[in-house]
């Protein structure tokens, strides 16, 4: 049985959500749209959408049982309670609102209404993602002592919205809310304390970048870290146990795993710096590690909507 449903905004972002449920979603039926801008609801009609004339007309739609919020993030809490109180099932684009008092009142009409509500966190299904938690899991590093989780760009904040404060631009709320939901689903714990550094490098207004450091009850440090200004990017992932490494390079999850096979058998070679030689930084010897490849894992985006139908 299909559902029909709804989208609420329809720019980028809206567009992709309609194209990935009507190619692979057959439980889900998208009718149609509204926007305040004339241009994409021009654009919903041409893809063949109902464009609804106001949000009033797409609300009171009684064949649409789910709507999808993807607007700027200041106007998430107003229309996910206008949609709830409309007898609508709710997927807001995240951020999910602009601080967590306004999820509250959310989440407080979701329960008087009895409808489904729930955020698109959509990088769940990164297979990079899935293969650092897998890899921190396994035992195969030993006790891991520090995750670090980062995505690194160069052309600063996308010059719309997301540079403004008032709709809740900047970093933290942006790429950050997807590496924090992605800590919180490994961690599965909330971390005993947290220091944060936010970045204004080319956006005085809002922050273009943030490093954050979390300690865990287990002294495992998380380290989160977002840049827009980096021409030279460090790796996705870097995960440290006491018998292993290792480094996830990039989204399609290029990397390796070392980990140590034997004790040395005699004292380090030393190496030759500037100021002379060191032993503790030396490289082990060969025969003492073990370079593996990473792990693969299948994963599909489309079963957040999949979960959704269910």
């Amino acid at each position: 049985m299909k559902h029909t449903m709804a989208l609420i905004g329809f720019g980028g972002m809206a567009n992709l959500h309609c194209d990935s449920i009507r190619d692979r979603i057959p439980d889900l039926f998208v009718k149609g749209a509204y926007d305040v801008r004339e241009e994409a609801r021009n654009r919903a009609a041409e893809k063949g959408l109902a464009a609804y004339p106001s949000l009033e007309d797409l609300l009171a739609d009684k064949d649409v049982e789910l709507v999808v919020i993807a607007t700027p993030n200041n106007f998430h809490k107003e229309l996910s309670i206008r949609s709830l109180r409309a007898g609508k099932h709710v997927v807001c684009e995240k951020p999910v609102t602009m601080n967590a008092a306004e999820l509250e009142e959310i989440i407080a009409v979701s329960k008087e209404t009895g409808r489904l509500f729930t955020v698109h966190q959509n990088r769940r299904w990164d297979e990079d993602f899935r293969v650092a938690e897998k890899i921190a899991k396994s035992g195969q590093l030993g006790r891991v002592f520090a995750i670090q989780s980062r995505v690194h760009g160069s052309r600063g904040i996308p010059g719309d919205w997301r540079n403004t404060k008032a709709q809740g631009g900047g970093m933290v709320l942006d790429w950050g809310v997807h590496l924090l939901d992605q800590m919180n689903m490994m961690m599965g714990k909330m971390p005993v304390s947290v220091y944060a550094t936010l970045s204004n490098v080319t956006n005085e207004e809002v922050d273009d970048g943030f490093t954050a450091t979390f300690k865990f009850d287990n002294d495992l440090v998380f380290t989160v870290e977002v840049g827009t200004s980096n021409f030279i990017n460090l790796p996705r992932w870097y995960v440290e146990g006491l018998n292993g490494t290792a480094v996830i390079d990039d989204f399609q999850v290029n990397g390796k795993i070392v980990i140590a096979t034997a004790d040395e058998e005699h004292d380090a070679v030393p190496i030759v710096t500037a100021a002379g030689l060191t032993k503790t930084m030396a490289p082990r010897t060969p025969e003492t590690i073990s370079e593996l490849p990473l792990p693969r894992i299948d994963c599909d985006i489309h079963d957040y909507y999949r979960n959704i139908a269910a």
